[in-house]
């Protein structure tokens, strides 16, 4: 059984086979290297005071299922706003990823009523349909690592979709995972679970991944409601609005995908 996405070892963390990706055996899926940029990012000073608000991953190469590096840094100080960069790295130090965002000190603000926007999450994980991710021919990996449940669509059902995701196993080993971590590792899903074009003859791909969080989520759940829009072009978006069980919206999440036939 194994126990994490991730084990620590020394300044390392070893990729387990959860963080197998669909595309291709030897690779990671893209949500647990940015959940673990994330958990770098949550090690830099005055973590407590902030809230990440928004952070961009560019997904330079494949991420193999090998000992990582994570290394973060504030790249630019401040009183109420910081710039935060991370760096995902193989062994031999090739950087495999990059995140650069913002984060911005945390407050009690009496705001009027009117400029909220109620928002109601999509029905429960409990309502749904437990789906099984596309088949990948592989018995461990992202899709064993997660569980989901599909309120709306599917995915072999082409079209928009919405899901909620849970972790089964956290994201480094012996450590209880964190909102920022429970949702960086679900918001990467939405060009998968509303595919638009059968996965058996086409690759969508996203090369980036952009996460805007108005609030951090509570619970384990996190829905993720998707739409593909793919191009005849070869490019594509994925637009995702994020909730939480609780309370409903807490951000979106927006990747650029490449599109091609397999």
């Amino acid at each position: 059984m194994l126990d994490a996405f991730y084990e620590p070892d020394g300044e390392l963390f070893r990729a387990t086979e959860l963080t197998r990706g669909p595309w291709d055996p030897g690779a990671q899926h893209a949500g647990p290297p940015a959940a673990l940029l994330g958990y770098a990012v949550e090690r830099l000073p005055e973590t407590e005071e902030f809230q990440v608000g928004r952070v961009t991953f560019e997904i330079l190469r494949p991420v193999p299922i090998a000992p990582v590096r994570a290394q973060a840094r504030v790249a630019r100080p401040g009183r109420r706003v910081q710039m935060v960069e991370a760096e995902l790295s193989d062994g031999d130090g090739e950087v495999l990823m990059r995140a650069r965002g913002w984060r911005i000190r945390k407050a009690r603000i009496d705001l009027p009523g009117e400029a909220l926007i109620a928002s109601q999450p999509p029905a429960p994980p409990a309502d749904g349909v437990v789906g099984g991710f596309f088949p990948t021919g592989e018995e461990h990996g992202y899709h064993s690592a997660m569980e989901v449940s599909f309120v709306a669509g599917g995915f072999l059902e082409p079209g928009p979709a919405t899901a909620w995701l849970r972790m089964r196993r956290p994201l480094v080993a012996g450590e209880e995972p964190t909102p920022l971590q429970r949702v960086l590792v679900a918001a990467d899903v939405g060009n998968g679970i509303s595919a638009a074009l059968d996965f058996r003859r086409f690759l969508f791909i996203n090369v980036d991944l952009t996460v805007h969080l108005e609030r951090m989520p509570r619970g384990e759940w996190i829905g993720v409601d998707a739409a593909t829009l793919p191009r005849p072009s070869g490019l594509g978006t994925a637009e995702s609005t994020l909730f939480d069980e609780e309370n409903g919206r807490i951000g979106r999440a927006l990747q650029t995908l490449l599109i091609s036939e397999r």
